[in-house]
């Protein structure tokens, strides 16, 4: 195992301890109640930097694979996703134009540099087929100031506009940009952790993503 591999492993395992049931619980609601309005039942799907595979086990698709370093995402999607351990910005083992959705949650940022970014995302274009839509969601810098960079393995500051911005310098279509989507963390960590059908309720209400969302959601599409 490479060291990349190996500080990934730790860093989530010090992070997200003793998290996992409610991560899990939190994105089957975020799958069911919101996402899979985008997604179908018999979508190629590849989830880009899976971590711990929470979207992977609960969205619904015809094929997944999860992309990851982190050698704990292979154990924990077994059975769901098909497991590619590998740096996203080297050549993908998939086909042109085979996948009909990419889903990427605050991961993009993780990357060292915004060149890693374009490479990342030159694959993603070439791997989508015609109309297939990437769906990338994250902090916004905009409202987590100072706050972004509490976390050591943040690299690139994102708004919805850059990421729009780099997706249609890339060839993609942008058809849905919002700026505050999700509050910052949905993760449990550190004790906070809101009651489930908050988390269903708050999915129904936009109005309230005004005050508490933090994160970006832009979904663009290969035309």
């Amino acid at each position: 195992m490479d060291t990349r591999s190996t500080d990934l492993q730790q860093e989530y395992q010090k992070r997200f301890e003793g998290t996992d049931l409610y991560r899990d619980a939190v994105w089957r609601i975020l799958c069911v109640d919101f996402f899979s309005e985008y997604i179908s039942h018999n979508s190629v799907l590849l989830d880009l930097g899976a971590g711990w595979g929470e979207f992977s086990r609960n969205v619904q698709a015809g094929n997944k694979y999860a992309m990851d370093l982190n050698p704990d995402c292979g154990d924990r999607v077994t059975g769901h996703s098909t497991f590619l351990h590998q740096d996203c910005s080297t050549t993908w083992p998939i086909e042109d134009a085979v996948l009909d959705i990419i889903f990427t949650s605050n991961f993009l940022e993780h990357l060292p540099s915004k060149d890693l970014v374009e490479k990342t995302l030159h694959e993603a274009f070439r791997c989508l087929k015609p109309g297939g839509k990437i769906i990338c969601m994250g902090p916004n810098i905009k409202f987590v100031h100072g706050a972004y960079w509490d976390y050591w393995d943040h690299f690139i500051p994102f708004t919805e506009d850059s990421m729009a911005e780099v997706l249609s310098l890339k060839g993609f279509n942008v058809v849905e940009k919002v700026d505050r989507f999700l509050p910052y963390t949905m993760s449990g960590a550190g004790g906070t952790r809101a009651p489930l059908i908050a988390v269903k309720l708050y999915l129904k209400l936009p109005f309230a993503w005004r005050f508490f969302g933090k994160q970006f959601l832009v979904i663009a599409e290969k035309s």
